[in-house]
């Protein structure tokens, strides 16, 4: 499974619809702080009941790790040039702290043996080599820096640096010791090469009038011995791309013992100096988001309600910290017992990430469109993203998650859902407000981005269709029974159940017949909706277009295939 975070709750929703065309069911979108992103340890949160009731994991731990930080962005300057304007030195000063505490949260979250690639669209050596110097210095041998120069040969790289400067305001300083004491707080001793602080040298500190009496020779630039020219700089003048860094680091050993504790303390006791007295209870919160999705589209996240009972949740925007610090407050008050209340909507701007429990929908979509457990199991795999999931509520989407997913969800949800979850699993199933919706007729309509995964899988409401007929509907959008240009087509889709159907394309004729057509991964197909007396398209107008198109090639394709062969029979 894949686990994508971003901080920007705007860069979440982009990727959710970048990724939605994967039509994947091991994908989870999450909205973390990076620094603080949660292990999800249970063996920190729980004590006796997870002995109880085991979970399949026990820790979120990671086989690889792709740590792209926040940069300056100087590498992209040949797309935005704007960033000639804004670009000074004290960008990669002011971030170089946090990439080192992202890099180093990464290496924590990864498994031993496991690989982290550290990776910026700058070229400031402060953001880059530094950052990279500085988490072999803390990790020590637990962490090595991989020679990666065999691979991809085709992409020209240069090595990575092992000597610069810090600039800033006061200047340029070649190691640390140059630094006046007014300007340490800006610019540290993990930004030079060497790591050293003024303490490892002698006459440390100095004024700006000492500083103007320092000669090249006295204060040489230091070089530092690590094997930086293991990283990979891609300039981009030397194949007309933009610039980056990249690092490839691979975990040998667990991180030093002082490391792991460190990253707790800096996490309890950032969690320990927010202010929670805005939030009253667990129940007297209601973070529940309101979207109006648009068709077609994914979710957007807009604003925060109100709770039932009149509470209004804070208009600063909520933070990691600020959605786990009555969590933790009240595991506290518990005695780190197992039961923690429900919390509806936790994070602010978000629906909650319930599972699916109800046999009476499970079992009307499995006897509906012929799915058998044996294949693919729904019980446990559907979640759904709003905390009313009895059968007379307001479920209005379905999503399907693997095996390796549910056992994050699971894990997420025993020690007190630390995830700030965007988006996860695949859109399967939503419902459909249709006239046609009788007692008999399962209101759950398969979408598109989830009928590639449930096809296979599908024994009923299947109509099979040549290309004639095919384009046919997609055209009109909705077909009576008796204007299919194949009358079997018609009378197959009178027979079929009201509700949701797929149709499939075949290759010819012979293929309509009631046996079923073995899938390929080429095969196309797309969800109609079968009425009283006509069947219709469920697919946006912008997809019929594009769909239409597709098929038009594929027939120029085999009319050309067609008129080889015969001319190859007749030769």
């Amino acid at each position: 499974m894949v686990v994508a975070n971003d901080v920007d709750y705007k860069r979440c929703n982009l990727l959710i619809h970048q990724t939605k065309r994967t039509c994947t069911t091991n994908l989870m979108v999450t909205n973390n702080e990076g620094q603080h992103f949660p292990s999800c340890n249970t063996k920190r949160t729980l004590s006796v009941a997870s002995e109880i009731n085991p979970h399949p994991i026990d820790q979120l731990l990671f086989d690889r790790v792709l740590c792209d930080v926040p940069c300056s962005g100087d590498g992209t300057l040949r797309k935005a040039p704007d960033i000639w304007r804004r670009w000074n030195s004290g960008s990669g000063n002011g971030l170089h702290s946090l990439q080192v505490v992202l890099a180093m949260r990464g290496l924590s979250l990864l498994k031993v043996g496991g690989r982290m690639i550290y990776s910026t669209c700058s070229m400031n050596p402060i953001e880059d080599e530094a950052v990279v110097a500085e988490i072999l210095r803390r990790c020590g041998c637990s962490v090595e820096l991989v020679d990666v120069s065999d691979k991809l040969p085709e992409l020209i790289r240069r090595p990575g640096l092992t000597k610069w400067k810090v600039h800033d305001r006061g200047g340029w300083y070649r190691s640390y010791k140059d630094v006046p004491k007014s300007q340490r707080d800006g610019v540290l001793r993990s930004m030079f090469p060497s790591g050293k602080s003024d303490k490892d040298s002698t006459g440390g500190g100095n004024s700006y009038e000492e500083m103007a009496y320092i000669s090249s020779e006295e204060s040489a630039v230091e070089v530092c011995d690590l094997p930086l020219e293991r990283c990979m700089r891609i300039l981009p003048h030397d194949q007309n791309t933009g610039g980056f860094f990249i690092a490839v680091l691979h975990k040998v050993s667990p991180l030093p013992e002082f490391q792991e504790k460190l990253n707790h303390r800096r996490n309890s006791f950032t969690r320990n100096n927010i202010n929670s007295s805005e939030k009253s209870s667990y129940e007297a919160v209601s973070d529940t988001v309101v979207t109006k999705p648009e068709e077609g589209a994914e979710e957007i996240v807009l604003e925060a309600t109100v709770s039932e009972n009149g509470f209004k949740p804070p208009e600063k925007e909520s933070t990691c910290d600020e959605g786990i610090v009555e969590l933790a407050q009240k595991l506290d008050d518990m005695g780190g017992k197992r039961e923690v209340p429900s919390m509806q909507g936790k994070w602010k701007g978000l629906y909650p990430v319930v599972f699916l429990r109800d046999e009476t929908v499970i079992d009307g979509i499995k006897t509906f469109y012929g799915i058998k457990d044996e294949t693919f199991p729904l019980y446990g795999h559907l979640v759904t993203r709003n905390s009313d999931i009895s059968s007379h509520g307001n479920v209005k989407r379905i999503y399907y998650v693997s095996k390796a997913v549910k056992d994050v969800l699971e894990l997420n949800f025993a020690v007190g859902k630390p995830l700030k979850i965007s988006s996860v699993g695949l859109k399967m199933f939503e419902k459909q407000s249709a006239k046609e919706c009788e007692a008999n007729c399962c209101s759950f309509r398969i979408t598109s981005e989830g009928l590639p995964v449930i096809l296979p899988h599908m024994t009923k409401q299947i109509l099979y269709a040549t290309m004639a007929d095919f384009k046919n509907l997609l055209q009109h959008k909705s077909i009576k029974f008796l204007d299919f240009i194949h009358p079997q087509i018609g009378e197959k889709a009178a027979k079929l159940a009201l509700g949701s159907c797929v149709m499939v394309l075949v290759d010819d004729d012979t293929q309509l017949g009631s046996e079923p057509v073995k899938l390929k991964t080429s095969t196309i197909a797309i969800g109609c909706w079968k009425g009283k007396a006509s069947l219709t398209v469920m697919v946006t107008t912008v997809d019929c277009h594009q769909l239409i198109e597709r098929l038009s090639d594929r027939s120029k394709e085999v009319e050309i295939a067609e008129n080889c062969l015969k001319s190859a029979e007749t030769a």
